[in-house]
């Protein structure tokens, strides 16, 4: 409908100051902004004064005429108002006015909010109201004359000739309105928000947030939102350049590929905290494979890839199999024919085969009860979760395995004290320890 919509509380300078003889807020307002339609707050006050003379539509009527134009007035009566300094019952009474004209209007309509008329208590509501709601109004502030706080007189108040007096009827009259805006409110509301979002591991939604803001506003934290995104999603090249850019050292394992496991391990850590149960558990067979393997290497001294061929995928991405040319008549061939009963086959390489593998070559009852609980857990619950729509919640991650999703978690962190990697107790700690630096930045 194209229509523009004022809402404002009546104050003691409107319509016309008659310290000054100069236009009040709501009068200035409609001379600049040319409203459609004209919502009034008056409290009991206000009200008293509307009865008197019918002040306020008889300005706005007559600079109707003087526009050659039409507005059409609601007035909202609180007689009942007479606390007009309480602040709580205007962000409240507020919040209804504003909603219920936003169910009259359409996406083509505008709304002014007066933020200059009525009390400290109306004003701020208003103020506090726009932000923290994020209405999509305009808030308009109207500048006295002088340029100071208005005086109010209201004894003898003679609207005819203030009106004929008015210096804001003559053609060169200064605009006096700005459209304003709460940077400082808008912005802690939204770095609140950002904080949140950053304790709780979504770095992509503090992000989005972020990206709604101004660029000075972000400039001391917003790489490392990006930063800590990317190292969520285990792009460790991002992670070293913007890393090197600003001089922010949040990796503690840094050898390549150890790096690579270790933070895979993580990221399994911030699943479990966030409650990703299915994600958690669909991640542990590709980790398992790989400490499994490690620990193999390290602790038994056999390096699987001594046993097997790297064959090149269509997507051209190397794929490992089993050799039976490098097993034959190996003590490894012999293992795995052993543990599976003369039924191993040549294929990819499991958790499985590994497993069978350290528990015939480890003398370590503790690891061999380590890797045998592990792997209970993939065959119990994760094809299940991998391949089956089904809900995976922390009873059923119990009830399927015998083990609780945090304690599976710290049987993985035991393992990699098999591994070879020099993992300090701190450093599962190390996402918390980031995002305190980056509190900090912001």
């Amino acid at each position: 409908m194209n229509r523009k919509i004022l809402f404002t509380p009546v104050g003691g300078t409107d319509p016309i100051s008659s310290t000054n003889c100069y236009d009040g807020a709501i009068l200035h307002i409609c001379r600049h902004y040319k409203p459609d339609k004209v919502i009034m707050y008056m409290s009991k006050e206000m009200l008293e004064n509307q009865e008197k003379d019918d002040r306020y539509r008889y300005c706005l009527d007559k600079l109707c005429d003087l526009q050659k134009r039409t507005m059409n007035y609601e007035i909202i009566e609180k007689n009942e108002l007479t606390k007009v300094h309480e602040f709580d019952f205007y962000y409240e009474d507020f919040q209804k006015c504003i909603r219920d004209i936003y169910q009259t209007m359409d996406e083509s309509d505008e709304l002014f909010l007066n933020v200059s008329s009525g009390t400290p208590a109306m004003k701020s509501g208003l103020l506090v109201l726009q932000t923290m709601e994020e209405y999509p109004a305009k808030l308009i502030q109207v500048s006295t004359p002088e340029k100071r706080i208005n005086e109010h007189h209201h004894k003898d108040y003679d609207v005819v000739t203030l009106w004929e007096l008015d210096e804001d009827n003559q053609p060169d009259a200064h605009n006096r309105c700005s459209e304003i805006t709460c940077p400082s409110l808008q912005k802690l509301k939204k770095e609140e928000v950002i904080k949140k979002h950053i304790m709780s591991y979504d770095y992509r939604a503090a992000l989005t947030v972020a990206n709604t803001m101004k660029t000075d506003d972000t400039q001391n934290y917003k790489i490392y939102l990006e930063l800590a995104e990317k190292r969520l999603l285990l792009d460790m090249s991002a992670v070293d350049k913007m890393a090197k850019k600003i001089d922010f050292d949040c990796i503690p394992v840094k050898s390549s590929s150890e790096r690579m496991l270790f933070e895979y391990a993580l990221c399994m850590m911030i699943k479990l905290k966030k409650g990703e149960y299915v994600d958690f558990i669909r991640a542990i067979t590709p980790i398992l494979v790989d400490l499994f393997e490690l620990v193999l290497k390290v602790q038994c001294k056999i390096d699987v890839n001594d046993y097997c061929n790297n064959i090149k995928k269509k997507d051209g991405s190397n794929q490992r199999r089993w050799s039976g040319d490098k097993l034959m008549n190996t003590e490894v061939e012999n293992v795995l024919n052993t543990a599976f009963s003369g039924s191993f086959k040549l294929g990819d390489v499991y958790s499985v085969h590994i497993k069978a593998l350290i528990e015939h070559f480890s003398t370590d009852i503790q690891l061999n009860e380590l890797i045998s609980n592990l792997r209970l857990v993939e065959e119990k619950i994760r094809n299940t979760a991998a391949h089956d729509i089904v809900s995976v919640t922390e009873k059923v991650i119990e009830e399927r395995t015998g083990f609780s999703a945090e304690k599976i978690m710290k049987m993985i962190q035991k393992l990699f004290s098999y591994t070879g990697i020099k993992v300090k107790k701190e450093y599962w700690d190390s996402y918390d320890l980031m995002n305190q630096e980056i509190l900090e930045k912001i």
